[in-house]
């Protein structure tokens, strides 16, 4: 089905492979920040933009030479201010896909730097928003401003609270749910939220469509993982793939990585930035 639903061709210069801004980093986990911006690098796009916490910034510039880097202004408790989102500006205008959320720490200074993305970025811009950014987004105004270019990458826990703040009947998941259960979670997300949502290796479109990953291993179950499947997402959009074939094609890349290190390094006990060397493998041996 991959092979039949080809990604965007690359362009010739970075700018036609597309630019990508992540958002987040706090100064305590500026990591998650970084795993998500170098696996937009991994699948292809091709400039990049690290807006993260102040305290944090050089670090950053230093471990990830290959990405611009904006430093945000930190409240007293040395969280990133949410409205210091403005210093970024010019990167998320030009940006053909943001990424908001990893390594936040605090959600009403989340919320204050997700209510302020609309006035900030493009109108063709897809949104990615994982972790904080995305827990916030019942609170939020921002999900009818970015209506059609939507994407969230929640974990079970933040299904379960996204769908009860929409009051779905699909909100008690349990320990261990099934998979119609999953499908339904999954599709009950989009449609609330009128969102591409990727979640448990199940990619749901608003309008119905579910498609199933195949790939998979219990060891992506690991720290930084999501963070470098809500980057993957946002590089394939920054490539011009629509929200749903991004999903799709960055969801199988994660688990079909996850699969060749349990085999290379073991079922558990691989590390998220191992996968990121991994996704470009994956995509060239689809293609």
């Amino acid at each position: 089905m991959l092979r039949e639903w080809p990604l965007p061709s690359p362009g010739a210069s970075k700018y036609e492979r597309g630019q990508v801004v992540i958002v987040g980093g706090d100064r305590r986990s500026p990591g998650a920040a970084l795993l998500a911006a170098e696996a937009s690098l991994r699948v292809g796009a091709g400039r990049l933009t690290l807006a993260l916490a102040e305290g944090a910034a050089i670090a950053a510039a230093v471990a990830l030479p290959e990405s611009g880097v904006v430093a945000l202004r930190e409240t007293d408790d040395r969280q990133i201010d949410g409205t210091a989102i403005d210093a970024a500006a010019d990167d998320l205008g030009d940006a053909d896909a943001v990424l908001a959320g990893p390594g936040l720490d605090d959600a009403e200074q989340a919320l204050a730097l997700v209510d302020r993305l609309p006035a900030l970025v493009g109108d063709e811009t897809v949104v990615v928003l994982d972790a904080y950014a995305l827990g916030v987004l019942p609170r939020s105004t921002v999900g009818d401003a970015f209506a059609g270019r939507l994407v969230l990458t929640p974990n079970l826990g933040e299904v379960e609270r996204l769908l009860e703040a929409a009051g779905s009947a699909d909100a008690g998941l349990g320990d261990d749910p099934d998979d119609d259960a999953l499908d339904a979670a999954a599709h009950s997300v989009a449609r609330a939220y009128g969102a591409v949502v990727s979640c448990q290796r199940r990619v749901a479109h608003p309008d119905g469509r579910l498609w199933l990953i195949g790939s998979g291993h219990g060891g992506l179950g690991t720290s930084g993982s999501g963070d470098v499947l809500a980057g993957a997402i946002a590089g394939l959009c920054a490539r011009g793939a629509s929200p749903e074939q991004a999903a799709v094609w960055a969801t199988h890349a994660h688990a079909a990585a996850g699969d060749r290190l349990a085999v290379a390094v073991g079922p558990l006990g691989f590390l998220a930035h191992e996968l990121l060397a991994e996704l470009p493998r994956v995509l060239v041996e689809v293609g």
